[in-house]
């Protein structure tokens, strides 16, 4: 395998609160990437057509990302994979799950609203594994913070190092630019102008008088003294701190006006790592091995609602995949081929014969994959990190139509398959309960059901509001824990026992009332046999 190959991929994922407009600046790379040739409007309803990466009909209705896209495309020598996120608060652990895919990521950040809930909880992700965070504030033709206060901010809320590497000159009304202090170069705001700007000068001398003529005496004064704060108040820019996820670069512009956005996606394509490492339960795993691996951190039924399809989408790691080759599914143990292996541009896909470390493909499934599964070239490994949060809202699943009970049964598979929600069943499987982190997801569920399984349910609320793993090394213990909370345990998917608390303080006293009970709140852990055949009893 050609090492040219896997250093000239960066695969990374934009992350933000809602709103702040990173989708919009999705749209914008894949712009100046060749990819499209128009940018789409995310939220306004007067204008019809919708973004490139929210595809599905739900998203297309209401306006936001509810399902991770993935889009690759060629920017100067670069092959850059983009893993858009969604936005909304309820769709978190989608999010979480596909940064465990990517090597870095850009945060966005919007100047007026600064920090907000869903960003902290994003870059806690980030930070469990170190991963290079580049930092785009967003909005600057739009009356925001003070820049310094809004750095202030990101240090002090997100506990990472901050380094201008471009500086606004300005905001709101009185915005005018930007100087990228990482190539001397001043770019000048244009908001009339809907294209790609060309107001682009050389300024390497901030003290030069081309520099006054350009954007005037008084902002010129300004950009220097600021210029001067940062190169004595801010650590220099080293690439290696931002790497180890120590130090986040910092850009500002405007996506829906096109600017600086540029200039954050050549300096992304110079510093930004190429595919990295990962860890399997037994070694590390290098991308530069010539034997093929990857993982599964996403799947995605009826991409094309004309298809039924059903797509696994693969991280590579290592070794080149090749179409029609024989790959070992290691959980299932069993050797698949994939005839149709599929890039994707949002929902545009085309067929690949060859795919390398850091490229997501996407495979043809017909139900063998689950998140989290692992193929290689026939070393039996498991790849670590992709787990289940612990849900927060509980709601029976209600079936109205009992003439479509297998359509439900295959929808809800299916779906919580994706990892839209969780599913946890009662009484043998009768009584089906979904668990999810927002409102929203029942909704999406609800919907997706009725138009693409034709499937009609309702939802009932539930008392509860945690949920939690549990294992025991004490068989008695476990047995006894059983009989006393039969009520409220259920068996989720993969036939582990989950214990449902109605408040956190009912967790905390059984935790205390039962102290040979080890309780778990992700699903990584070494699950008890015992308690699996005791949970299928149910």
């Amino acid at each position: 395998m050609n090492k040219e190959d896997i250093i000239k991929r960066r695969t990374f994922g934009i992350i933000s609160h809602p709103d702040a407009g990173k989708t919009t600046l999705t749209e914008k790379f894949l712009l100046f990437g060749g990819a499209i040739q128009t940018a789409g409007a995310v939220k306004s309803n007067r204008i019809k057509k919708a973004a490139t990466s929210d595809f599905m009909e739900i998203e297309k209705q209401r306006g936001i990302s509810v399902a991770s896209s993935v889009m690759g495309f060629d920017y100067k020598n670069y092959k850059v994979n983009i893993l858009d996120t969604p936005g909304h608060k309820d769709f978190a652990e989608d999010t979480y799950r596909t940064l465990t895919a990517v090597d870095s990521v850009i945060l966005v950040v919007d100047c007026v609203k600064g920090v907000e809930d869903l960003t902290r909880k994003l870059m806690e992700v980030c930070r469990m594994r170190n991963t290079p965070v580049i930092v785009f504030i967003n909005k600057l033709d739009r009356e925001g913070q003070d820049p310094f206060d809004l750095l202030d901010e990101i240090e002090k809320e997100l506990n990472i190092h901050t380094r201008p590497l471009s500086w606004p000159i300005g905001i709101g009304s009185t915005f005018k630019g930007v100087y990228n202090l990482f190539e001397k170069k001043l770019q000048l705001f244009s908001p009339a102008k809907q294209t790609i700007s060309d107001d682009v000068f050389d300024i390497t001398d901030l003290n030069s008088i081309e520099l006054d003529n350009r954007i005037g005496e008084k902002a010129a004064k300004k950009l220097r003294d600021d210029a001067e704060l940062i190169e004595g108040v801010y650590e220099p820019f080293n690439k290696d701190l931002y790497l180890d996820g120590y130090l986040a670069p910092v850009f500002f512009g405007s996506a829906i006006n096109n600017f600086g956005v540029k200039e954050l996606l050549d300096t992304f394509v110079q510093i930004a790592p190429e595919p990295r490492p990962r860890f399997t339960e037994t070694r590390e795993v290098l991308p530069t091995e010539n034997k093929f691996s990857g993982f599964i951190f996403k799947i995605h039924a009826n991409l094309d609602p004309n298809h039924r399809d059903r797509i696994a989408f693969c991280r590579i790691v290592s070794g080149k995949f090749e179409r029609n080759k024989f790959y070992q599914h290691t959980r299932l143990d069993k050797k698949f081929r994939f005839s149709s292996p599929t890039s994707f541009m949002a929902n545009e896909k085309s067929i690949v014969d060859e795919a390398y470390p850091g490229d997501v493909i996407g495979l043809y499934d017909t139900g063998n994959f689950k998140i989290g599964d692992t193929l290689s070239e026939g070393e039996l490994m498991f790849y670590k990190g992709i787990p289940s949060f612990s849900p927060e809202i509980f709601k029976e699943l209600v079936n109205k139509d009992p003439m479509k009970t297998k359509q439900l049964e295959k929808g809800i598979q299916q779906l919580t398959d994706e990892g839209v929600a969780q599913l946890f069943t009662q009484q043998q499987g009768y009584v089906k309960i979904v668990g999810t982190v927002g409102d929203l997801q029942f909704d999406v569920i609800q919907f997706r059901l009725l138009h693409e399984y034709g499937a009609s349910v309702e939802f009932t609320k539930l008392p509860y509001e945690k949920a939690s793993w549990y294992t025991s090394t004490d068989k008695a213990a476990l047995e006894r824990f059983n009989m006393v909370k039969k009520y409220n345990i259920a068996a989720d998917k993969e036939g582990r026992p989950v214990f449902l608390a109605e408040s956190a303080w009912a967790l905390k006293m059984n935790q205390d009332n039962f102290p040979d009970i080890a309780f778990h709140f992700t699903s990584e852990f070494k699950t008890d046999p015992n308690a699996i055949r005791q949970a299928n009893a149910w």
